[in-house]
């Protein structure tokens, strides 16, 4: 024999509850039960203890919502794609749970994907996207290079067409931050490790460095110059372009990271080198990944509001879908970066010295 499990007032099987069956226990109407179960109750002025009655009820009873069939009468997917290159870096995963706070408040499903810098897959996640019926897309760090017929919002993107809204960090603030920190704990010879060749960041950052350097009095050094290669995820791409560095056999006192785990990878092999960061060396990384406070030193950084720009991405997409805002979408948005100072950089040693055991180069008075 089969024992059906009841719900608490014993006179619906579980899982069969649907809006009317819902509507009719509660004794309100169906539109007003829908207004609360799709957060728009506020919106409607439903009271806050209707709200909290459907809630219950909807709770008590198992109630799920058709999603499928909503979808269907109002040709909506209520679907959002999310294009990221890595799931596992703390970029990523920091911003796309500002991405999923935001969308799940608001009722949407999301589908993630990641393109591990693979240009087949850039190229031909969109479209597999769009075949899945997503109403919008958000491309984190990722370059989409035709136009959609869907609302796009770009998080680091850069990208140049009419119907994306770009979430651009200020770099120039971001650079002077950075810079002046070190140019006032008397660094000169600033050792520069930039992005790879893929990233949208770059190239707009390094022109950021480059512009602040020269404000400062200060110069590049090429040999000081060293970039990021290779997608591989983790602290791998910051050692190897540390140990350059350091193969160069040119002084420097100080090293300004294209990201967090580069900056800890190089960390690592100044360590290994035998020198002591940051009394000899000093290091600046970019993000504020969590584990830039808790590495040994905890890291000086400069801290994208990462979970910020993608609650901003979601509710912005969510704007474009929903037509809420009847002036034209703004091309980009700017988010102000902040400069977290932890144990990673101290002032400049009077003798920096160089990669070679018998030379040396003094710091200028």
């Amino acid at each position: 024999m089969t024992i059906k499990r009841q719900h608490p007032d014993k006179s619906l099987p579980l899982g069969t509850v649907g809006l009317k069956e819902l509507a009719a226990h509660l004794g309100l109407s169906q539109a007003t039960v829908s207004r609360v179960i799709n957060r728009s109750a506020t919106t409607h002025r439903i009271s806050a203890t209707t709200q909290q009655r459907v809630l219950a009820a909807a709770a008590s009873l198992n109630y799920r919502p058709n999603v499928f069939a909503r979808g269907l009468r109002n040709k909506r997917s209520f679907t959002v794609g999310v294009i990221v290159p890595e799931i596992r870096d703390g970029y990523s995963t920091a911003v796309l749970g500002g991405i999923e706070d935001t969308l799940l408040q608001n009722g949407f499903f999301y589908f993630v994907v990641s393109h591990r810098h693979r240009e087949d897959l850039l190229l031909g996640y969109p479209r597999l996207l769009l075949d899945r019926a997503v109403e919008g897309i958000i491309a984190v760090d990722s370059a989409i290079q035709e136009d959609l017929p869907v609302p796009v919002v770009a998080i680091s993107g850069h990208i140049r067409h009419k119907s994306t809204v770009n979430i651009k960090l200020d770099h120039i603030l971001a650079a002077r931050y950075a810079l002046e920190h070190l140019h006032k704990l008397g660094h000169r010879r600033i050792a520069i490790i930039k992005g790879q060749a893929f990233s949208s960041d770059t190239a707009v950052r390094w022109n950021a460095i480059c512009k602040t350097v020269a404000g400062l009095g200060l110069s590049i050094d090429p040999k000081l110059v060293v970039q990021l290669e290779g997608s591989a995820p983790g602290i791998g791409p910051g050692r190897e372009a540390a140990l350059e560095l350091l193969q160069r056999k040119r002084p420097f006192s100080a090293i300004f990271a294209f990201n967090d785990l580069s900056a800890i990878g190089a960390i690592t092999v100044l360590h290994e080198a035998g020198l002591r960061v940051p009394a000899q060396i000093s290091v600046v990384g970019f993000d504020d990944i969590l584990s830039a406070s808790t590495n040994n030193p905890a890291l000086t950084t400069v801290r994208q509001p990462l979970n910020e720009m993608g609650q901003i991405a979601a509710t912005t997409l969510l704007q474009l879908i929903q037509r809420e805002n009847p002036d034209p979408p703004k091309s980009s948005i700017r988010v102000v970066p902040t400069f977290i100072v932890r144990e990673s950089t101290a002032d400049a040693p009077r003798r920096v010295q160089s990669m070679t055991k018998n030379q040396t180069f003094t710091k200028p008075a």
